[in-house]
């Protein structure tokens, strides 16, 4: 009898174990902490990640493209660039060969590119980089490596050739040239999104654009690439303006469902972008 008792007792500590481990799991598996952002660019085949800040800065550089009528390849040559000069972040300081470098493409003061707050400004900076791209005859045809180093005039001019596939896949993206093709995975919002503000940085970005606002979405009649390009933006910069949906094209991305672009209702034409409500 003593042994059967200790018996269904240690079953009963093994069922509250299983039982404890079950919910510290279930917990976790909720758990917004445990979710790794980052963003992919998925074209054809192959896909490429980057984390969430360098791919908002490659939104901005590829829309400055966009928003000046330029080729995708514009796109891709100078995200191949910033990838190499800064990690395609903003960092305000530069190295032994360039000691005044600064920001996205490491522009210098002293070599002319403007001022140290000029370059560390992304719009700014992605301008500049492309006044300099379309004085280049032929750049469209031109390898990666000879279109960036005509313009940077690097030291290290080869480098640039290992971030074209990157480059590549973000700028189709971007420029809305392939469809459905950016994704981030991201956690929920800690803060109300402000229409306001999507509007404000999309007309930073491209330009003015004709946009309504409803309660917490955005609306803009675009349609075709330019209806991508500016879904894939919201997407790309869906962390920091707290964006938790994009309609564009009967395709629906959801920040709390984490799958990725899915057919829906969303209406055929124009793009919606959505923030998230005031927490209660």
């Amino acid at each position: 009898m003593r042994r059967l008792r200790r018996i269904i007792v240690m079953v009963l500590a093994l069922a509250l174990v299983a039982g404890a481990v079950y919910a510290i799991v279930a917990v976790l598996q909720r758990s917004e902490t445990l979710v790794s952002e980052r963003c992919v660019a998925v074209v054809g085949s192959a896909s490429f990640e980057l984390a969430t800040d360098q791919t908002a800065n490659t939104a901005l550089i590829t829309a400055v493209a966009v928003r000046r009528g330029l080729p995708p390849r514009a796109a891709s040559i100078a995200l191949a660039t910033a990838m190499q000069e800064s990690r395609l972040r903003n960092i305000n300081y530069g190295d032994e060969a360039g000691p005044d470098s600064r920001g996205l493409f490491q522009q210098r003061p002293s070599q002319g590119w403007g001022t140290e707050a000029q370059v560390m400004d992304p719009t700014y900076a992605a301008n500049a980089f492309y006044d300099g791209l379309v004085k280049i005859p032929g750049y469209e045809s031109m390898e990666i490596t000879q279109a960036a180093q005509a313009v940077q005039r690097s030291a290290f001019p080869r480098a640039y050739a290992q971030h074209e596939p990157m480059g590549r896949a973000f700028a189709s993206a971007l420029t809305g040239h392939s469809e459905a093709a950016l994704d981030c995975e991201l956690r929920m919002p800690e803060a109300a999104g402000d229409p306001a503000a999507v509007v404000d940085e999309l007309t930073t970005a491209f330009g003015t654009q004709v946009a309504g606002v409803d309660g917490r979405s955005v609306r803009l009649e675009v349609t075709g690439p330019q209806a991508w390009a500016v879904a894939h933006w919201a997407v790309a910069n869906a962390k920091a303006l707290s964006i938790t949906q994009v309609d564009a094209a009967g395709r629906t991305w959801n920040r709390e469902q984490r799958k990725g672009w899915t057919d829906s209702a969303a209406a055929s034409d124009g793009v919606t972008i959505t923030v998230s409500a005031p927490t209660t």
